[in-house]
């Protein structure tokens, strides 16, 4: 089995990264990190990762699952970012587990994956207003699975958050 996580390079929230990552190699998940630049990414607690690669080298085939977590960043340089809406939205069509956490569910929202099925989203205003366009049933609980998709509304969840991407991920 082998995941994707997107990293931005600032202001990702580092429990949102750092949990589903670690857990997911402790199941024996092969994870690679993809980011928009080069070099280190800086979390909003401090954490600082590198990217295993560009987003222009990944292959949405050669992954399982494709990871989006959240952050203050995730409103800039994710919500309407052309390459990761296009990745998100190939993987989803291509039968992958897409799973998002915090502000990015807003980014499934974007690439068209989540009209008229059930997710959560960490609530602020601004992404329950996207969630209300694109016609995305709102569910307020912490983690929200509807078939391949996994949403988490925060970093309080994402150990569940993980859990639930590993189980999809089990059942392949």
């Amino acid at each position: 089995m082998k995941a994707l996580i997107f990293l931005f390079p600032e202001k990702f929230r580092d429990e949102e990264f750092q949990i589903p990552k670690k857990q997911l190699e402790a199941a024996g998940v092969d994870v690679v990190v993809a980011g928009l630049e080069r070099g280190a990414a800086k979390g909003m607690l401090g954490l600082t990762a590198v990217p295993d690669m560009l987003l222009d080298e990944v292959e949405i085939d050669e992954f399982d699952a494709v990871i989006v977590p959240g952050g203050s960043g995730s409103v800039t340089y994710l919500w309407n970012n052309p390459v990761i809406l296009s990745l998100v939205k190939e993987a989803y069509v291509k039968g992958k587990i897409v799973a998002a956490i915090c502000l990015s569910g807003v980014v499934l929202a974007n690439a068209g994956i989540l009209e008229g099925r059930n997710a959560t989203v960490y609530a602020s205003p601004e992404a329950l207003e996207v969630f209300k366009k694109k016609g995305v049933c709102y569910i307020s609980e912490a983690v929200v699975v509807d078939g391949r998709i996994v949403t988490a509304d925060g970093p309080a969840s994402a150990k569940k958050f993980a859990d639930e991407i590993i189980g999809l991920l089990e059942c392949k």
